[in-house]
């Protein structure tokens, strides 16, 4: 069967996380108001981490009490142990992703604990999140290369996921979280999955630092051809508006991809992201352009500046017609 790919909007997280210019509650509310009204439906709102260390997203729990809720859209907050999870379960969150680093030196740097440690922290957030009735995702980080160490052999990876997947989580995610992965590994991750009943479904996090993210993507989009069925027939990919983002713990990490770059790429090749309300991707790059002034920062999807195109050749919609 071929494969679906869903789209995940962390502008609102890992879009502000790493700017210099902290954003307050009001204004992450409109940012998170302007996405739903442009159809994003999951989006990754919020982190439920320490204010001092990470003073971007310091207020997660007033920004969910005043986002949109509306059925269709499904709030994730990031988490990275049990406190966390007990601050999303009092919130509208439906969704926690979990970040689960697959190097001690990463992992250290970034948490303060081992990857060992970090996944018994995983397991009892993971138990937490249920028992509120929310689904778990869980992010293998540095899975790509690390900062500190170095490239990550698949088999470390392989490690961690079959540790990872102990916890049963609703979905894995194969985090490029300083932009260097090349399409060959987002292969080679997504073989680790394959046949492991216990993983549900695939998601993929992409920086392109080296101007790769956008080829991991279309690779990701493409897996089915590359590996065979994949759990639950999806692809989740996560993507920024404006391509804003990085990571405050890993030295030289830029932007994610842009939303309304990759919207844009996706239905060229033909396989559009199910799911979403998406439409008009030129008014959600004004977003980007919106975003940028608030945070002093340019954007740097290239759709805004390019303008919109339809491609030449129509792209199927969903149902396999022609738009």
């Amino acid at each position: 069967m071929s494969t679906t790919v869903e789209l995940v909007e962390v502008g609102p997280r890992d879009g502000l996380q790493n700017e210099r210019r902290p954003l307050d509650v009001g204004t992450r509310v409109e940012l998170i108001r302007r996405l739903v009204g442009h159809g994003a439906c999951r989006i990754e709102a919020v982190s439920f981490v320490r204010p001092d260390l990470v003073p971007q997203m310091a207020g997660a729990e007033e920004v969910m009490s005043k986002v949109p809720q509306d059925p269709g859209v499904s709030y994730i907050g990031l988490v990275l142990n049990r406190r966390g999870a007990e601050r999303a379960a009092q919130t509208p969150c439906a969704e926690v992703n979990i970040v689960i680093p697959v190097t001690d030196a990463f992992s250290t740097r970034n948490q303060n604990l081992t990857v060992d440690a970090m996944l018994d922290h995983a397991a009892a957030a993971a138990q937490v999140a249920r028992g509120a009735g929310m689904r778990v995702s869980l992010t293998l980080a540095v899975a790509f290369g690390c900062p500190f160490s170095g490239p990550v052999p698949t088999g470390q990876v392989a490690d961690v996921l079959l540790r990872a997947a102990e916890i049963e989580p609703d979905e894995i995610a194969f985090a490029d979280t300083i932009g260097v992965g090349v399409p060959r590994q987002v292969r080679e991750l997504a073989a680790l999955a394959v046949g492991d009943d216990r993983i549900r479904k695939l998601r993929f996090h992409f920086h392109n630092t080296r101007n790769t993210g956008y080829a991991n993507a279309v690779a990701a989009a493409h897996l089915d051809t590359a590996v065979g069925d994949l759990p639950g027939g999806v692809i989740a990919l996560d993507a920024s508006v404006g391509g804003f983002g990085g990571c405050p713990f890993a030295p030289a990490a830029t932007g994610n991809i842009a939303t309304e770059d990759l919207i844009y790429l996706l239905r060229g090749e033909g396989v559009p992201p199910a799911g979403t309300g998406y439409c008009d991707i030129d008014a959600l790059a004004q977003v980007g352009t919106w975003l940028g002034d608030q945070l002093d920062s340019p954007p740097q999807g290239l759709l805004v500046r390019a303008g919109d195109f339809t491609p030449a050749v129509p792209a199927p919609d969903k149902e396999g017609t022609v738009q």
